[in-house]
């Protein structure tokens, strides 16, 4: 019997909001300092209720075989036995983007 495909769960910031997708293949990728995912799995069960968030994130990445994201941007990779469904949320102003300079000269 075959073992099923690994399936993960990605999270990473983008223009100050966070997505979450589905996709098959994660690695390190052929460019230093960044994360490499491809094969997106979308939901797709028919129903009456569409999420926006969803649909913007297959319009987004519709025609993208894989795409390459910052090691810094990247906030957490999972490995899930089911699929959720992916989305995008809005980050609060509290959140620091990182890098963030750790010397600051004085004036």
């Amino acid at each position: 019997m075959s073992k099923p495909e690994p399936l993960y769960r990605v999270q990473f910031i983008n223009n100050a909001e966070r997505y979450e997708v589905y996709v098959r293949q994660v690695s390190q990728g052929a460019m230093f300092g960044f994360v490499e995912i491809g094969e997106f799995v979308w939901d797709t069960r028919t129903s009456l209720v569409v999420d926006p968030s969803q649909e913007k994130l297959k319009s987004e990445f519709e025609s993208v075989l894989r795409t390459y994201i910052p090691m810094h941007n990247v906030l957490r990779i999972d490995e899930v036995k089911k699929q959720g469904s992916a989305k995008i949320t809005e980050l609060s102003d509290k959140i620091t983007p990182f890098p963030r300079p750790i010397y600051t000269p004085k004036s």
